[in-house]
């Protein structure tokens, strides 16, 4: 909760595959509140009154999980919300001129995100999405320590540039609306 907090303030790109994280985390833990606390949280240099924030908040998530039918896989709600305002911004600055540096980086991007799209089971799957998800997979295979191709080094290196810019412009766009026109 307290890192979520935060994140969201500071980068809503790291925010998101963080929040993916602990979706992953709680199925880990069969959605069970008490391994949470105690093979999770109590992990964490935390107080008392910390760690029953902490597992209200994983109870508030567990509970998400299991109404919005995704204990199993997927995300939940507000997470796909969060996605859905990231592919609207990136929308919008592609269809707007005052961007050019964002497209030039979107276009370096692109056949990263079609050859992605060719590869993957969701091919439905809107473009941020789909980099978001490649984002996340490369992170999971670094957790587990294992080896990524330089290819795919060198396309997660380009899709990050092109995500940190949309996560600058949606910070921008939360302090002053950016104007499009």
């Amino acid at each position: 909760m307290y890192i979520a907090q935060e994140l969201r303030k500071k980068n809503i790109a790291e925010y998101l595959l963080y929040m993916w994280q602990i979706e992953d985390t709680i199925r880990a833990f069969d959605c069970s509140l008490p391994r949470i606390r105690r093979e999770y949280i109590d992990r964490f240099g935390y107080n008392e009154e910390q760690k029953e924030e902490e597992l209200d908040w994983f109870g508030n998530l567990i509970r998400m999980m299991n109404t919005e039918g995704c204990r199993e896989k997927g995300h939940l709600q507000i997470n796909q919300v969060t996605l859905q305002q990231l592919e609207e911004l990136h929308s919008q600055l592609l269809a707007s001129t005052k961007f050019p540096f964002y497209n030039a980086e979107y276009y370096k991007v692109l056949p990263y995100i079609v050859e992605l799209r060719n590869r993957g089971a969701h091919k439905e799957e809107n473009e941020i999405e789909t980099c978001f998800n490649s984002l996340y997979g490369v992170m999971m295979l670094r957790l587990q320590k294992k080896d990524i191709t330089p290819n795919t080094q060198h396309a997660v290196k380009e899709i990050t540039t092109l995500i940190g810019m949309l996560n600058d412009y949606y910070l921008k766009d939360k302090e002053t609306p950016l104007q499009f026109e």
